[in-house]
C-alpha cells in the first residue's frame, strides 16, 4: 500500500514541458556543431550569439584584433539561410552609405530609393566606433524599430533582422565613443578574450590542416527564416515565475541606487534580461526560467548599460565586478 502511494506521488511530481523544444534544441546544437568546425573555444560567445538571435536582439562584440570576432560573426551568419551584409565603419562614412539614398531616375523623371547595406537580415558592422556620431545615429531607428524613414517614407526590415557590431577597446585614436542611447539598443555586449594555450594550439593545427580551404566554405547553412521565426515564438511562450521577475527587477533597481554607479540601468535592461533568460532556458530544453538563467545573462546585458563612478573606476573596479557584487547582494528565489 505504501509503495503504491509512493509511486502515485512520484507520478504527480514528474512533469513534461508544455512546449516541444526538442526541435529548437536540436537546431541550436546543429549551429554549434557547424561553428565548431572553425571556431575553437569561445563556447560562451557562440551560445550568447544564439541566445541574442532567439531573443530578437543585437550584439556588440568587444575584443582586441585577431581573436576571430569578425570571423565568428560571419560564420554565424553563414549557418543561417538568410541574407548577410557587412559594413566597414570609417570616419568618413555617411548615413546614406549605410541606409541608402534617393537618386533621380532621368528616364522616369522621379526619385528612386536605392537601399543601403543595412537592408539585410544579418548585418555585421565592423569597428562601429570608427564612424562619427552622425553615422552612428543613423542606426537608432533601425535597431530599435526595425525600420528606417527616408524622405518621409517608411521602409520595414525583413525578418529576422539582427545587427552584430565589433569594436576594439584598446585603440582609441580615430574612434568615437558610442552614446548611451546607442549602447542601450544592444541586447548584449560580449567581451571576447584571448584563447587558452590548448585552444591556441588547436587553432594553429586547424588552420594548418585546412590548407587552401576558406573557413566560410566549411560551414553549411542549417536554419531557415521560417524556423527562426518559429523558434522565437516558442521562446516567448517560456514560463517565468513572479518571484524571478521580482528578482530581475531588484537587481536592475539596485544599479540605480548603488554608491559605486554613476548611471544605472533602465527598464529596457530588465526586459532584455527577461527575454534572454527565456531564450537561454529554451535552448537548454526547458520551458521555464530558473534563477541560473538570469544570473548567466546579466553580465552581458548590463556591462554596457551602467557607468561606474569616476573614483571607483580609478580604483580599478569594472562593471563586471560591481554587477557581481549586486547579484551577490540579492537573495536568489527558490
Amino acid at each position: 500500500m505504501e509503495n503504491q502511494e509512493a509511486n502515485q506521488n512520484q507520478d504527480e511530481v514528474s512533469f513534461e514541458n508544455r512546449l516541444s523544444l526538442d526541435e529548437l534544441k536540436s537546431g541550436v546544437e546543429t549551429i554549434k556543431t557547424e561553428l565548431s568546425k572553425i571556431i575553437i573555444g569561445q563556447k560562451d560567445f557562440v551560445e550568447m550569439l544564439i541566445v541574442a538571435l532567439l531573443a530578437d536582439g543585437h550584439v556588440l562584440i568587444e575584443g582586441v584584433p585577431g581573436i576571430a570576432k569578425t570571423l565568428t560573426a560571419k560564420l554565424f551568419a553563414k549557418t543561417l539561410k538568410t541574407d548577410f551584409s557587412r559594413i566597414q565603419f570609417t570616419p568618413d562614412l555617411m548615413p546614406s552609405d549605410v541606409l541608402g539614398t534617393s537618386i533621380l531616375n532621368t528616364q522616369k523623371n522621379e526619385f528612386e530609393f536605392k537601399s543601403g547595406p543595412i537592408f539585410s537580415n544579418l548585418v555585421l558592422i565592423d569597428e562601429i566606433n570608427r564612424a562619427p556620431a552622425k553615422t552612428q545615429a543613423a542606426l537608432f531607428e533601425v535597431m530599435e524599430e526595425k525600420q528606417i524613414t527616408i524622405d518621409g517614407k517608411l521602409y520595414p526590415m525583413e525578418k529576422p533582422f539582427m545587427v552584430l557590431a565589433t569594436q576594439n577597446p584598446v585603440e582609441q585614436e580615430g574612434t568615437y565613443a558610442l552614446p548611451e542611447a546607442q549602447l542601450d539598443r544592444f541586447l548584449f555586449k560580449i567581451k571576447v578574450g584571448y584563447p587558452s594555450l590548448e585552444d591556441e594550439i588547436r587553432i594553429i593545427e586547424s588552420h594548418h590542416n585546412r590548407k587552401q580551404n576558406l573557413p566560410l566554405d566549411e560551414i553549411v547553412s542549417v536554419l531557415s527564416p521560417d524556423k527562426i521565426a518559429h523558434y522565437k515564438t516558442q521562446v516567448k511562450e517560456v514560463l517565468i515565475e513572479e518571484k524571478i521577475i521580482k528578482y530581475i527587477a531588484e537587481i536592475v533597481n539596485k544599479t540605480r541606487n548603488h554608491s559605486h554607479i554613476y548611471l544605472g540601468a533602465s527598464p529596457r535592461a530588465s526586459i532584455a534580461i527577461l527575454n534572454s533568460a527565456k531564450a537561454l532556458a529554451a535552448i537548454s530544453g526547458r520551458d521555464f526560467v530558473i534563477p541560473e538563467d538570469v544570473k548567466k545573462v546579466i553580465p552581458s546585458v548590463m556591462r554596457h548599460r551602467i557607468i561606474i563612478s569616476p573614483d571607483r573606476e580609478m580604483e580599478g573596479q569594472t562593471p563586471e565586478s560591481i554587477i557581481d557584487m549586486i547579484i551577490q547582494s540579492v537573495e536568489i528565489p527558490r
